[in-house]
């Protein structure tokens, strides 16, 4: 999947970084740093976003949360603001949001 970057300006700049990192010319360290600086960030969601993102697509949370790999009660958390989804669920949601839930089936 390529990577998403926050502008045309900040891919030409991972582009030249990633370069770098080829020959040697920078450590993988710093290499971190540009992938931080320039991709999207994955934005947090409020319960009512979630909740409006599986009723979107027409889930309940038992299928909701098969698709994301965590449990019906995680899901229900969620929604209800007990827990805030975080790394991976986080980013699988924000893809959900963006291309659907097939795309993680």
């Amino acid at each position: 999947m390529p990577k998403k970057f926050r502008s045309d300006a900040m891919a030409a700049v991972h582009e030249a970084a990633a370069d770098l990192y080829r020959v040697g010319g920078m450590d993988r360290k710093t290499m971190r740093k540009f992938d931080a600086l320039c991709l999207t960030p994955v934005q947090e969601m409020t319960p009512a976003q979630i909740r409006a993102l599986r009723d979107r697509e027409q889930a309940s949370q038992a299928v909701f949360a098969a698709y994301l790999n965590v449990t019906p009660s995680l899901v229900s958390k969620w929604e209800r603001g007990e827990k805030r989804p975080q790394g991976a669920s986080l980013k699988l949601l924000s893809l959900v949001a963006k291309k659907g839930l097939e795309v993680v089936a």
